[in-house]
């Protein structure tokens, strides 16, 4: 019984975030109402480009903080991390967001969405 309190003790708890997850929301940005598309990615000459649709479904404006994480092949962040970027969605209206960065070694992209400015 004592061994099996102690290997309770010491697993701590994980969010495991999948390759495949581009796109990561806090909760409040859901009840405030807004749609986000994942981010599509092109290449043209070393070039990244990353594009995802915010939608704002609420009859208010509603300001939001995003930033867009670049990662290579081996799915190492690239550095250096792009900066929080601000973005108010006017009432029932939509905007798209882009990232470019210029690395031939970018091939994914994770976008991140929330309420507050400490991404």
């Amino acid at each position: 019984m004592l061994v099996l309190a102690i290997a309770g003790c010491s697993s701590r708890p994980a969010i495991p975030v999948s390759d495949t997850q581009t796109l990561v929301m806090e909760g409040a940005i859901l009840a405030a109402g807004i749609r986000a598309s994942s981010p599509t990615l092109s290449q043209r000459d070393g070039t990244a480009v990353a594009i995802s649709s915010l939608y704002n479904e609420k009859q208010h404006p509603v300001q939001l903080y995003y930033r867009f994480y670049w990662y290579d092949d081996k799915g190492l962040e690239i550095h250096p991390a792009e900066k929080v970027q601000m973005i108010t969605l006017e009432a029932a209206s939509g905007k798209q967001i882009q990232s470019t960065l210029f690395n031939p070694d970018a091939s994914k992209v994770r976008l991140f969405l929330s309420l507050r400015s400490e991404l």
